[in-house]
C-alpha cells in the first residue's frame, strides 16, 4: 500500500526513544509522505529542530508563540493540514494532558484542535507505563477513539526490564499505513 500525498504530523516528546523518530521521517518521506514535526521541549533535549527540518523538508514547529512561525504554521493550521497525528516517542505526559484536555504547548494544543486520526506510540519506563493513572488515561483516549501502538517489553535505556520500548518504526508505519488508506481512516476519534 502506498501513503504518497498523505499528511502525518509526527509529534516528538522527551524521552530516549526520540532519536528514533528521525528514522520514521525518513521512512515516511521515502513512501511520499509529506511529514511537518512539532518537537516539544523535552523532546529538544534528546533531538534538534534543525535535524528534524532537514529530513522532512518543512519548518519544525517548537514554540506555541514563535511570532515569526505562528503567522504560517500554528496549531491550527498544523491541526488542518494533519491526514494523521502520530505522537512518537509518546511520554506519560502527553497521554495524561490529552486526556485530561490540557492545552498548554503546541502538541497538545494542535491534538486537541485536530480533527484527523491520532496515533500514540508509548515509550516511557516500565513503571510509568504499568502506573494506574497512565493505564487510566490510555483507557480514556482508546475509549474516545484514540489509537495506541503497545509499547515492546524488554530491556530500557535506563537498564530496567519490561513494558515500555517504543514500538518498532515498521510497526509505526503499518499503522499510518492503516489510518490513511481509503474505507480505514476514522475521524471519529472524540
Amino acid at each position: 500500500m502506498t501513503m504518497s500525498g498523505n499528511n502525518v504530523l509526527l509529534g516528538i516528546c522527551g524521552g530516549i526513544a526520540a532519536y528514533k523518530s528521525c528514522g520514521l521521517v525518513r521512512m515516511l518521506k521515502k513512501d511520499g509522505c509529506e511529514v511537518r514535526c512539532i518537537l516539544t521541549k523535552s523532546g529538544s533535549e534528546f533531538v534538534t529542530a534543525l535535524t528534524l527540518q532537514t529530513l522532512s523538508e518543512a519548518p519544525v514547529a517548537t514554540d506555541m508563540f514563535d511570532l515569526i512561525k505562528e503567522r504560517e504554521i500554528g496549531h491550527i493550521s498544523l491541526a488542518k493540514f494533519a491526514d494523521v497525528v502520530v505522537v512518537a516517542p509518546a511520554t506519560a505526559n502527553i497521554i495524561a494532558k490529552v486526556a485530561c484536555g490540557i492545552c498548554d504547548d503546541m502538541l497538545s494544543t494542535t491534538i486537541c484542535a485536530t480533527k484527523a486520526p491520532v496515533v500514540f506510540a508509548p515509550a516511557m519506563n516500565a513503571g510509568m507505563w504499568e502506573n494506574p493513572v497512565t493505564q487510566k488515561n490510555v483507557a480514556t483516549l482508546k475509549n474516545l477513539g484514540y489509537c495506541f501502538i503497545e509499547p515492546e517489553t524488554g530491556k530500557l535505556a535506563c537498564g530496567d526490564e519490561g513494558p515500555g520500548r517504543m514500538a518498532e518504526l515498521e510497526k509505526i508505519r503499518q499503522v499510518i499505513i492503516k489510518q490513511t488508506t481509503d474505507g480505514f481512516r476514522s475521524t471519529d476519534h472524540r
